[in-house]
């Protein structure tokens, strides 16, 4: 089953507890949701289709052990699916970046699965699926981009409402170039929060609006 691709890469993974290893990303075409922050505009409308083998080859070439599939919202694709199992298949640490508004369940067990829940701040906040909380695994992560203090006490109440540490890796991030890091650091201290800060290393690595890494 062909997926539509925007870009295959070899980049250093900037975020989720992986950050700092190579890695290679698939980024698939499409989005269902529009972020006010989106940093992948171009990820919308732009690709070409793929066969499978095409794309297990294009990834293969690298050599990576760590791949992430990631969009736009790659769930959107039917054809993702037996893309992540074969690439399990042939012993890959799969990460799958999800904006959290489709549901996750029926994705291959042994797929790491980065679900980010959408802020107030995103506009996209009412697009969220809830049941999806309900799906995690120990080794799933929950990812906030947080814009604002609001939006950061919204996380919070959620975090704690969900008990959500006590499932799984729990990530809260800034919106780059909006939201200071040092503020949120000093809230997730603050509030005793039980999650990972982190920033947007590819960021700080390489221009923020370099496609590519």
């Amino acid at each position: 089953m062909p997926v539509v691709v925007n870009e295959i890469f070899h980049s250093i993974q900037g975020e989720s507890s992986f950050m700092g290893l190579p890695c290679v990303f698939v980024r698939l075409t499409g989005c269902n949701l529009r972020c006010v922050w989106c940093d992948t505009e171009y990820a919308f409308e732009e690709g070409r289709p793929m066969e499978l083998d095409e794309v297990l080859a294009a990834v293969e070439a690298y050599g990576c052990p760590l791949v992430e599939i990631t969009g736009g919202e790659p769930l959107a694709q039917a054809g993702i699916h037996p893309l992540m199992t074969a690439l399990c298949d042939r012993g890959r640490t799969v990460l799958l970046e999800t904006g959290g508004s489709i549901d996750i369940s029926g994705v291959d067990s042994r797929v790491r699965r980065i679900v980010d829940i959408k802020c107030p701040g995103s506009g996209m906040e009412k697009r969220n699926h809830w049941p999806n909380l309900e799906a995690l695994r120990a080794t799933d992560e929950v990812k906030f981009v947080v814009a604002d203090r609001a939006d950061f006490e919204w996380a919070a109440e959620v975090i704690r409402r969900h008990d959500l540490a006590a499932r799984c890796t729990v990530l809260l991030s800034p919106v780059f170039g909006v939201q200071s890091p040092d503020a949120l650091a000093g809230w997730i201290l603050e509030e005793q929060l039980p999650v990972r800060f982190q920033l947007q290393m590819h960021k700080f690595i390489w221009d923020p609006v370099r496609r590519g890494v």
